[in-house]
């Protein structure tokens, strides 16, 4: 029986041998990755998608390092989104019985939510230049919907177990709805940079040290509300498998910040120390 002095907040975990897999698979590779970011292997998107193309010879007009297809960055970021959108919007409006009451619910919607949110900002509000590997795509892509699907897989399971002592649905949706908010607000600052910067001026392409809201006090603002956004996953479904996802996330999201942080100092000469990464003061 579950303990109900153990982990109050968590429904019991699901007799499915694929969730409890896919739960460990999550937590483990995630944050393998954001140990790769600190070591400085990247995942080629964003800035360093240069940093990797200047490391196989600086060349990347039509072929990634590994000799693969390359993508626009705007076609690379809707292929990594775009199947999560359809996998969360298929289950909250297309599978019959895939979303049974309202925890389930809320939490397809939440989902849904997010991946459109990232689509509109791909198609409205980033500023993109270079190209994009279709692996690394296709491998976002992948991990986004698996573990969408999961997620959403996961709660169904939990239909009819106990619930958890500690309910967080509702912390819960607020603080997605605080991590969305403030993920969109500084990506529209990020674009701001890079519109008013005209695609030249200091650093490579055109990139600037960004200001304005977290930005005066931490490197990645947008993937610290990121993470508040999944950890909202996490309360409002409050299954394991979602708090290893909201685990995974962060730990890799705390690498890449720091990455990026490193990267903004070799570019910028007076780029603050006091600017931390992710935490303002912290980290």
């Amino acid at each position: 029986m579950w303990p109900s002095t153990w982990l109050p907040f968590l429904y019991p975990p699901p007799a499915s041998v694929y969730v409890a897999a896919m739960s460990a698979v999550s937590l483990v590779s995630m944050a393998n990755a954001g140990l790769a970011e600190l070591r400085g292997t990247h995942m080629a998107y964003s800035k360093f998608w240069h940093v990797v193309a200047a490391g196989a010879g600086g060349n990347n007009s039509n072929k990634n390092r590994g000799g693969g297809a390359l993508l626009k960055s705007r076609d690379g970021m809707l292929v990594a989104y775009v199947p999560a959108l359809l996998a969360a919007a298929a289950a909250s409006f297309a599978v019959p019985g895939a979303v049974d009451g309202p925890r389930a619910q809320i939490l397809s919607a939440a989902l849904a939510a997010h991946f459109l949110k990232r689509v509109l900002e791909v198609l409205l509000v980033h500023r993109y230049s270079g190209s994009m590997p279709v692996d690394t795509a296709a491998t976002i892509g992948t991990s986004y919907f698996v573990s969408t699907a999961t997620m959403i897989y996961a709660q169904h399971l939990s239909v009819g177990l106990p619930d958890p002592p500690v309910d967080l649905l509702y912390p819960g949706v607020a603080v997605f709805a605080a991590g969305i908010a403030g993920n969109f607000y500084h990506h529209y600052l990020l674009s701001k940079l890079r519109s008013d910067n005209g695609g030249g001026g200091g650093g490579d392409n055109g990139y600037k040290i960004p200001r304005g809201g977290l930005f005066e006090f931490v490197t990645c603002p947008h993937y610290l509300f990121e993470i508040l956004g999944f950890f909202g996953f996490a309360m409002i479904g409050q299954t394991a498998y979602a708090l290893a996802v909201a685990t995974g996330t962060a730990a890799y999201l705390a690498g890449r910040s720091c990455a990026t942080r490193r990267w903004y100092q070799s570019k910028f000469e007076e780029f603050p120390e006091r600017i931390k990464a992710l935490v303002p003061f912290l980290l």
